[in-house]
């Protein structure tokens, strides 16, 4: 990753424009949100600034996946040129060295702006802060950037058996995030069981989100269900570890 970081340095234009363009998507994405306030007051029975915190809470915990794992969706073109075998001939971990090997630190602009809209939104609404809800805040980050990159880490897995399905994935992480950066209530009684008990993105953001800003449990979980962010994000890494190492060995080489 250190290599990685000073050869992507050596063209500094480049880095400041890439993370610009970063930056300015998601600033297009929060912009879309925004004109949905224009015409409602609140959405799913929440406000503007209670949607930018789900957008925040989101965002960065999406950006850090993106940075740090994302790579993973590189493992198919790695299959088909037949030279995910270097990965697998290494001392180390070939997921780890998968996303090391193509690691780039300009996505961080991922991360920017939405950091910047979370800690607006912590500051406009009026919270009853709690030593509790102090922590809340850094462990949603820390167990929703571990659930994206679960997430980005089994589907990517399945590039193994179709070589070619990395739009099928992009359904789940891209898709995911934007899922995530509303509340959902918006959405069907079935997507909202697909979204906490399939795929627990719920947990990312709207459940702990509900907590901080003293909104009941939502979708009639139990109360201590607002903290189980890391329990869910320790699940979908085991789940995720599994289905990649099942796919490392039924993995076979292009050959010659």
């Amino acid at each position: 990753m250190g290599a990685k970081v000073r050869s992507g340095w050596q063209y500094r234009a480049s880095f400041w424009l890439f993370l610009l363009s970063q930056t300015l998507v998601m600033c297009l994405d929060f912009a879309v949100i925004l004109s949905i306030f224009t015409k409602v007051d609140s959405v799913g029975g929440w406000s503007a600034v209670e949607v930018a915190l789900l957008y925040g809470l989101a965002g960065v915990a999406f950006g850090m996946a993106d940075t740090f794992v994302s790579a993973v969706e590189h493992a198919s073109k790695h299959i088909k040129a037949g030279t995910f075998d270097l990965f697998l001939l290494r001392p180390v971990s070939p997921l780890l060295h998968l996303t090391a090997s193509e690691f780039e630190l300009r996505r961080i602009g991922r991360v920017l702006q939405p950091l910047v809209v979370l800690g607006a939104a912590l500051v406009i609404l009026d919270i009853d802060w709690t030593p509790a809800k102090v922590v809340l805040v850094p462990l949603t980050l820390a167990a929703g950037t571990v659930i994206f990159s679960a997430v980005w880490v089994a589907t990517s897995a399945a590039a193994f058996w179709t070589v070619e399905g990395q739009e099928g994935a992009n359904a789940f992480t891209y898709g995911g995030n934007q899922a995530t950066q509303y509340p959902l209530d918006v959405l069907g009684d079935w997507l909202k069981r697909l979204f906490t008990f399939v795929f627990p993105l719920a947990f990312v953001a709207y459940v702990p989100a509900s907590e901080i800003i003293g909104k009941p449990t939502p979708l009639g979980l139990p109360d201590w269900t607002v903290w189980a962010s890391p329990l869910v994000a320790a699940l979908a890494t085991a789940v995720a570890l599994l289905i990649w190492r099942t796919a490392i060995r039924h993995h076979q080489s292009t050959g010659s």
